[in-house]
């Protein structure tokens, strides 16, 4: 694979600087942008760094670097312009003539030979309480695209899930199951199963708040002896002292004060709301299935398993219709038990510490965070640490050079605990820990919250991702041609490609906010119109298949030609900025970014009736390289490209 022309350039200007005026010149001596489109050129060169420190003045050096690059790089540069410090170069259009010739048809051009570096990618992380809903999808498409771009970058890539199939939150499902299903399963129901047990979830938490009601109704009227122990009764005696405190002072205060003791309220009674709901019979019950389970209880585990299994299978299905899958899956039932070997070892090392109660803890203040416990008292577990037990798990079966955590940004704290721990530990896998943290997914309507069963399902809002697609196609009247069968794996295209594109077209690091319609626009910043343009691309090729001859085109080229070409020359770097940044909406943009360019070249510049034969097959050419980015692009998004539409 050829360097890519912003590469060739930095080098072209580092060696005639270091030829020009002697010494050792770098790429940090000067800035390489791609030319204003008001200006004639098409790289430029910013001198400023280099005025400063050569002592000459901007128009000296431009034409002294200027003249040297074209007489000593024929093959790079055809003329260059200096305005106000700026060397505005231009690559000759042989260079770009035959990039077009050399890759014009290779469908995996851009990508660079295997690197020998093993990548890990883990994401997903279900619960098995409930089914996947809209932030699992942006999630998967996330995890799945970033390993995709490693792979394509040359990487050796594991894609992992750890699936979260035990706990507090999975015996609650199972409570609800036991009360209220009189025996009700998926198959008898007809119900996909993860709706299924995700169904009774919310009715585990209706009857908690049920139960818990006139618990939360005695604390406040100062009846906490009805709570089941003394220390829960204190602590609600101690909430309820601070919200009377808090509501005495309000007399007299601003509205952004109001705001602040109101906030501080509102954290006190979800402290009594915590502990009414802990002293409901439902509840108690609960916590009595997790030890149940922990001790292996066979009717326990029979149930577990069972509910599980109607879980997975639901999850299948999902992960088939959106393309996500895994080379491998842990469970935390297996791996709940991990790491606490290394608590004894870290308290060897002195890495821990143990307080008098005998919980054991980490101190990271000198990092600017806090004490953060690793062993509970009773000499339990805690979620960090069984990550500390998994990573070193997973560096042992893989042994891979970094271990990627797609996890919403609600978790940052956690991932720096968790890399901070393994350096001390000194883990093999603690340097390679990188968390790619991405913002939560809003509806127009707000949030979401699973427990009170407003969460938007993913197999909901995919099917109606489909159905609005198959309303917008219908609407543009171009598929009558289409058999029933084409026609729904038309309609799946283009709903799952727009839902993709819309979630991963943004920067993972952002917040946002998913409107279907707007996703499914056949016009706009979306997946359908990039769609569109590579079926329009190929409907070209289809029609000229006859006329297609393989061949050196040798003329100039038209400016709008020209500006095609210069955005899929850069398809190679813009896959490594991708994987560097593990950033799959680079790749988003950049692929919308040619399907434009493509729109502006086809609507000046006739392919059929091309001014001559060269500039027909140059323009052939030019569809099918434009195509084949188009599709490779998508590819590493996991959308697919339809031929026709």
């Amino acid at each position: 694979m050829n360097m890519a022309i912003a590469a060739q350039l930095k080098q072209a200007v580092t060696e005639s600087l270091g030829r020009l005026y002697g010494g050792v010149f770098t790429e940090d001596h000067f800035q390489v942008n791609q030319t204003k489109p008001e200006f004639e050129g098409d790289y430029t060169i910013v001198l400023f760094a280099l005025i400063k420190q050569l002592k000459k003045s901007p128009d000296a050096l431009g034409n002294e670097l200027g003249a040297h690059l074209v007489q000593q790089y024929p093959q790079l540069f055809s003329g260059y312009n200096i305005i106000k410090g700026f060397l505005n170069l231009v690559v000759a259009d042989r260079y770009w003539l035959e990039l077009l010739q050399n890759n014009h048809a290779d469908t995996r051009y851009g990508r660079p030979p295997a690197k020998g570096q093993r990548v890990m990618v883990e994401y997903s992380s279900p619960n098995t309480n409930k089914p996947l809903h809209l932030g699992h999808l942006r999630n998967n498409f996330l995890g799945w695209s970033t390993a995709e771009i490693l792979k394509a970058n040359g990487y050796d890539v594991v894609k992992t899930c750890i699936v979260n199939d035990r706990g507090v939150h999975i015996c609650k499902s199972m409570i609800a199951w036991q009360r209220f299903a009189n025996g009700a399963t998926p198959a008898g129901t007809g119900k996909k199963g993860d709706h299924f047990v995700g169904d009774y979830y919310v009715k585990f938490n209706d009857e908690l708040k049920k139960q818990s009601a006139p618990i939360a109704a005695a604390i406040y009227a100062g009846k906490a002896g009805v709570l089941p122990d003394e220390a829960a009764s204190v602590l609600a005696q101690k909430h309820l002292a601070k919200i009377q405190q808090l509501e005495a002072i309000k007399t007299g205060k601003d509205a952004k004060q109001l705001t602040a003791i109101d906030e501080k309220i509102a954290e006190e009674k979800e402290g009594i709301k915590d502990i009414a709901e802990n002293a409901t019979e439902i509840m108690q019950a609960t916590k009595q299935m997790l030890v149940d389970w922990e001790n292996g209880q066979p009717d326990v585990i029979a149930l577990w398993k069972t509910m599980n299994s109607w879980v997975y299978e639901g999850f299948d299905v999902t992960y088939r219709r959106i393309g996500s899958d895994f080379d491998k899956t842990y469970y935390e039932s297996d791996t709940y038990l991990l790491g606490k070997d290394l608590v004894d070892a870290g308290l060897k090392k002195g890495v821990f510490f143990q307080k008098e109660d005998g919980s054991v803890w980490i101190d990271l203040t000198a990092d600017g965070l806090d004490e953060k416990l690793v062993r509970r008292k009773d000499g339990t577990s805690v979620y960090i640490t069984q990550d500390i037990g998994l990573a070193e798990l997973k560096q042992k079966e893989f042994n891979a050079s970094q271990s990627i955590y797609v996890v919403g940004d609600e978790q940052n704290y956690h991932f720096k605990v968790l890399k901070l721990i393994c350096q001390r530990l000194d883990l093999p896998s603690a340097n390679g820990i990188y968390h790619l943290s991405y913002g939560m997914v809003e509806l127009p309507t707000g949030k979401m919250k699973s427990r009170e069963g407003t969460v938007v399902d993913a197999d909901d809002i995919v099917q109606e991702m489909v159905i609005i697609a198959g309303q917008k196609t219908l609407e543009l009247g171009k598929v009558k041609d289409f058999n029933e069968e084409e026609l729904k794996e038309l309609y799946e295209t283009i709903g799952l490609g727009a839902l993709k594109f819309f979630l991963m077209r943004v920067d993972p690091k952002k917040k946002m906010i998913f409107n279907p319609e707007e996703s499914i626009d056949f016009h706009g910043f979306t997946g359908p119109f990039i769609q569109y343009t590579h079926a329009r691309i190929k409907s070209i090729l289809r029609k000229e298949a006859g006329n297609k001859k393989n061949g050196t085109v040798q003329q100039s080229l038209l400016p709008l030609e020209k500006a095609l070409l210069i955005v899929l020359e850069q398809y190679s770097a813009v896959i490594e900025e991708a994987a560097a940044e593990h950033n799959p909406s680079v790749v988003a943009n950049y692929v919308y970014s040619i399907a434009k360019t493509f729109n502006s070249f086809y609507t000046e510049h006739s392919v059929a009736n091309a001014e001559s034969e060269e500039k027909k097959q140059l323009r052939l050419q030019l569809c099918e390289m434009t195509g084949n980015v188009i599709a490779s692009g998508f590819s590493l998004l996991g959308i697919k490209v339809p031929e026709r539409m």
